[in-house]
């Protein structure tokens, strides 16, 4: 039996592309990112989700609340293996004043072993995401589960199921509102789609 993980990035707050969000608590959808998720939410209105899954950010909820209605499902579950990396004392900055950091160089250059100021790696987030998903498998069989997270959060998944190493994610990209689609189960995982957006 397999589980179909649909593999969903926030949809897009005013910062994004500017600066780190990281874990910050006060980064909420603008505008932009409202339209996104209700389109989003239409898209997802296709599938038969058993349950959704959420990173606790304000962004990831936000996006979550919407597929849910769509979706008719009652309940969104918070999970913390969901959350985006902690980034520490990076979080709130902007890429301008990131790029001219040693370290956060080195994270970017080095991802198979780098690691954030909190000391979160890659590597970690790879191992939380995946070990969530082989628990849902089990807990989902034959089902639809939707998975609301972060970008990288989402591409450590995705390097897992095609055997790449965790610094190849820059060589593919998860957008803002995007699904990507990975079906689970004994015999291993399999990618469906990679970063589709509505």
């Amino acid at each position: 039996m397999t589980t179909t993980f649909f593999l969903v990035r926030h949809a897009v707050h005013d910062d994004v592309g500017r600066c780190l969000a990281g874990r910050l608590d006060d980064i909420n959808l603008g505008r932009a990112g409202q339209a996104q998720a209700q389109h989003l939410a239409r898209r997802m209105a296709r599938e038969m989700l058993a349950a959704i899954f959420s990173s606790p950010r304000k962004r990831t909820l936000e996006t979550a609340k919407p597929i849910a209605t769509a979706c008719g499902i009652e309940r969104i579950s918070i999970r913390q293996e969901l959350d985006e990396i902690d980034f520490g004392a990076w979080s709130g900055k902007t890429f301008e004043e990131l790029n001219g950091d040693a370290a956060w160089r080195m994270w970017n250059d080095r991802r198979q072993n780098a690691r954030t100021p909190s000391g979160e790696t890659m590597q970690g987030t790879q191992h939380r995401v995946i070990g969530l998903m082989d628990a849902l498998r089990q807990q989902n069989p034959s089902r639809c589960v939707a998975l609301i997270s972060h970008a990288d959060v989402i591409k450590a998944a995705v390097c897992k199921v095609l055997g790449l190493q965790l610094g190849d994610c820059f060589r593919f990209d998860i957008e803002p509102a995007s699904v990507t689609t990975i079906v689970h189960g004994d015999w291993g995982s399999k990618l469906i789609r990679l970063n589709e957006v509505a």
